[in-house]
């Protein structure tokens, strides 16, 4: 499968929670009931938002090729963010919920 079809799949998913697609940064993203984004596509795999000093988040950056969300490439990513790469589409639905139960 292509990453937008594996993003549509884990949004199909995430359906019962009331989440919705949308676009953030001009990517392709997940949305709550009250309009706030919690993930988004960025090239080939899932930007969540994790939250810095959680479980979730230092889980994450332990999968090979993960990082960092850098939706500018200026080097200032956003420590909250963490992208999971197109190899880790098995855990997409975890890390989006988990991003979904977090305050924003």
């Amino acid at each position: 499968m292509t990453p937008q079809e594996d993003f549509e799949r884990v949004a199909a998913q995430l359906a019962d929670f009331g989440v919705v697609m949308s676009t953030v940064f001009g990517k392709p993203a997940y949305k709550d009931v009250n309009g706030k984004a919690f993930a988004c596509l960025f090239r080939d795999g899932l930007a969540c938002r994790l939250v810095t000093g959680t479980e979730e988040h230092a889980e994450a950056l332990t999968l090979p090729g993960a990082a960092l969300f850098d939706p500018s490439d200026r080097h200032r990513p956003m420590k909250d963010w963490v992208v999971i790469p197109h190899a880790d589409t098995d855990r997409w639905a975890t890390y989006a919920e988990a991003a979904y139960r977090r305050p924003r």
